[in-house]
């Protein structure tokens, strides 16, 4: 069978937002009262979760990991739409507003996902999901150095390609997770 990675990431990604939008529906957007660092921390949190269940072999709260993967995801666009909006905006979004906002920010993921798949020859599906979770967690620092420099950085890209990086990352484990559940 043919893989299709934009058809799988596509299929990711329409599962993230599904849940997206039924917490907005639920919540609002409460999280627009979070500042970047937080949202940064929440990332933070989830992937370390993944890696420690990876770790004990075992998780004790419902949820495994799979969960974890899509709120990296909804986590990073989130701040991506909160730097987007500033801190100053107006904290409660229309449902459509916060979608349009997320549909953007996923389609600009996915236009970079596109492009360094070409250049990486798809080397992430040869890669094992825990050592892609370790790449989401050194992202993590990164952005919190960044952050800690109150954005200043002398090379490096800021705090954007880290989050998108943590999507794509995310999204590729939630694709290697469903076609180890296929072959199970």
């Amino acid at each position: 069978m043919m893989r299709s990675t934009e058809s799988e990431f596509a299929h990711e990604i329409a599962a993230c937002r599904s849940i997206f939008e039924k917490k907005t529906r639920d919540y609002g957007t409460s999280w627009r009262v979070l500042r970047l660092p937080s949202l940064t921390d929440q990332i933070f949190i989830k992937a370390n979760r993944i890696r420690s269940i990876e770790e004990c072999g075992e998780h004790r709260v419902e949820d495994g990991s799979r969960p974890e993967f899509i709120a990296l995801v909804n986590y990073a666009v989130m701040a991506l739409m909160q730097q987007e909006l500033g801190p100053d905006g107006e904290q409660e979004l229309p449902l459509t507003t916060a979608l349009d906002l997320y549909d953007k920010h996923l389609r600009q993921a996915t236009q970079l996902m596109l492009d360094k798949n070409h250049d990486y020859g798809e080397a992430w599906r040869m890669m094992r999901i825990s050592s892609m979770v370790d790449l989401i967690l050194m992202k993590i620092r990164r952005i919190k150095q960044i952050e800690d420099n109150k954005g200043k950085t002398i090379i490096s890209e800021g705090v954007e390609g880290g989050y998108m990086d943590i999507i794509n990352y995310a999204i590729f484990c939630l694709i290697r997770m469903t076609e180890d559940e296929d072959k199970a």
